[in-house]
């Protein structure tokens, strides 16, 4: 059996998005979590764009649409989408430097029987997911 443990998280204004959920895993010395969604706003989003090198900063009144993605001691892998004053909308890989304008509110999934990691994969050329079962623990 898997037992999940969902944990709300808040986010205060100049909080580090990506940091801020990096450290609810550390804090918690778990090894596997999922961002299932989050929502709020920035006045910085650093976003990598599909099929570039480095991240892109957009800067001003930015709401948080979608949130979401995997974390795990080697790091976050997020995908945000926002949208900026006008509306227009823009999506991405999360890159450290997002910073919460307001708010930010994300309900994080712990995953305290799994441990992720992250691991070259030959068929795609990138650090992938590699998800591994914990041993449970011997009762007495």
């Amino acid at each position: 059996m898997s037992i999940m443990q969902v944990h709300p998280l808040r986010l205060v204004p100049g909080d580090d998005l990506r940091a801020a959920v990096e450290d609810a895993l550390h804090q918690r010395a778990l090894r596997a979590a999922f961002v299932i969604q989050g929502i709020g706003s920035l006045s910085v989003a650093s976003l990598r764009f599909a099929g570039a090198a480095v991240p892109a900063e957009l800067h001003g009144d930015l709401e948080i649409l979608t949130l979401a993605g995997s974390v795990s001691p080697d790091g976050a892998h997020l995908h945000m989408s926002i949208a900026d004053a006008n509306g227009q909308v823009f999506g991405g890989h999360v890159a450290h430097g997002c910073t919460v304008r307001t708010t930010a509110e994300l309900l994080l999934a712990l995953l305290p029987q799994h441990a992720f990691s992250r691991e070259p994969d030959a068929a795609t050329g990138f650090m992938e997911l590699v998800v591994r079962g914990m041993p449970k623990a011997d009762s007495a």
